[in-house]
């Protein structure tokens, strides 16, 4: 019998006044029985509907046929038929706007928790098994990967599976991509991504660290001197992008992408047992509404920052973020100054950053896209005392690859161009996720990166 309750099973987590003094996981995962309880909302619809919602297919009536009987590790499997990162996609992935909004029991109620599962799957697993993996008979073929995000270690999965020597190529000290550097240890612990890289490194990807791609190596070398059959690149949105306001350059107002990549990759929140200071001071400003401003947010609290601001210029309805991630950051003592947009920074004789002009907006009429336009409102500015300014506003693709690449087009925005199996205007050269799209998702990436990988395949042995 299918249990008809209207909500879904609540998510444990850390009490909100506990978890903004640490950098431990906020939410603690389902018990056994709270899992079985939660699959068995599940009606098991036979059009599967929270299926054609999940970027890279997940078949999720059939993992969560199998979590009602118990068989968590038959529920990972099949997961892992279409995902290559269970474990990070049951925590990240914006479930509410792809599976779990097709969901029938959405209708009356709240939808089954299908990330929930997901995650607890892929935990079980990891505390349970070792994985073994039989490695495919080599088909003579080399692809290069750009990047190792959540779209490049998709691709590479995908392709070490059906037999190819993959290089996956990275710029940083650590492989990951936005994984490591952009989203906090509370959301996701780094553990669990590295994990998912020994596996590939398991299945015969190789990983080279610290290469730029355009200055260590080109894509045409990778090529002409290097012998590989055909390249992807998946090295995101990783250029910040700032207002151009008087003040930017004052010592205290940072980049999103530097903020966090202090703090997550560097390990700054574990100063000083790592040698990465990062100051915060009493009053922090963070610059966006998004995911990232989110975490920025969150983060400046766990650093010791006594008043966190999130300076929003739309309202709370328009918020970009998860539902989930607002709510988390409410709870955790963020406050959000929305309706209001910065004009300049303030600073002192030393070049420090002292305070933020603030101009209090008005929502105005629907623009083309239906959002309401912010509109200032003449003589509203006020003066906030601000220790350190976080922006937050979005970021693109970093320009070193297309510039050094001979017959890769990229659009107005930076973007590189690419059909949707992910073939650029370069000859065997593919591109996918954020360097494509602009700053999104990680499944969306990782989608991206399953229909490049079935496409490369296909190119080669064609």
């Amino acid at each position: 019998m299918p249990n008809m309750r209207l909500d879904k099973n609540p998510m444990p987590e850390q009490a909100p006044d506990v978890r903004n003094k640490n950098f431990l996981e906020v939410t603690t995962g389902y018990t056994e029985e709270m899992a079985i309880d939660e699959a068995n909302r599940c009606l098991n619809c036979k059009n599967s509907p929270c299926r054609n919602g999940c970027p890279v297919s997940v078949q999720i009536p059939e993992f969560i046929s199998l979590m009602k009987d118990g068989d968590f590790e038959g529920a990972y499997q099949k997961i892992k038929e279409t995902n290559a990162l269970p474990a990070v996609c049951g925590r990240v992935c914006p479930q509410e706007k792809q599976c779990e909004s097709k969901c029938i029991r959405g209708i009356k109620g709240e939808p089954v928790g299908i990330g929930r599962l997901e995650r607890f799957a892929a935990d079980y697993h990891m505390a349970n098994k070792e994985d073994s993996f039989e490695l495919p008979e080599p088909n003579g073929k080399k692809v290069a990967v750009v990047g190792s995000g959540p779209s490049g270690l998709t691709v590479a999965g995908d392709l070490a599976k059906l037999g190819y020597a993959v290089t996956v190529y990275e710029a940083f000290h650590t492989a990951g991509g936005v994984l490591m550097y952009g989203i906090p240890e509370f959301r996701l612990p780094k553990n669990i991504v590295q994990k998912e890289i020994e596996n590939l490194k398991k299945m015969g990807v190789d990983i080279e660290t610290n290469v730029i791609i355009g200055r260590t190596l080109t894509v045409d070398e990778l090529f002409n001197d290097m012998g590989y059959d055909a390249v992807y690149i998946g090295s995101g949105a990783g250029l910040p992008r700032f207002m151009g306001l008087e003040g930017e350059s004052l010592n205290g107002v940072y980049s999103a992408n530097e903020f966090l990549t202090r703090i997550n990759l560097m390990k700054g929140y574990k100063f000083p047992e790592y040698d990465t200071p990062v100051f915060v001071g009493k009053n922090v400003a963070v610059l966006g509404g998004g995911n990232v401003a989110m975490d920025a947010a969150r983060s400046a609290k766990r650093l010791g920052a006594e008043n966190v601001y999130i300076v929003y210029r739309r309202g709370k309805a328009e918020l970009p973020a998860r539902a989930e991630e607002v709510e988390h950051a409410e709870q955790e003592g963020i406050e959000f100054k929305l309706l209001q947009n910065p004009t300049r920074f303030i600073g002192n004789d030393d070049g420090w950053v002292t305070g933020m002009e603030v101009i209090h907006m008005e929502l105005g009429e629907p623009d083309e896209s239906g959002r309401r336009s912010p509109v200032p409102k003449a003589g509203s500015e006020e003066i906030l005392d601000i220790d350190t300014v976080v922006v937050a506003i979005g970021q693109t693709p970093n320009p070193l690859i297309r510039q050094t690449t001979d017959g890769l087009e990229t659009n107005k925005r930076g973007c590189i161009i690419a059909n949707e199996d992910g073939l650029t205007t370069k000859e065997k050269v593919y591109a996918g996720g954020d360097v494509v799209t602009g700053a999104a998702t990680v499944i969306l990436a990782m989608g991206a990166g399953k229909k490049a990988a079935a496409a490369i395949h296909a190119e080669l042995n064609a």
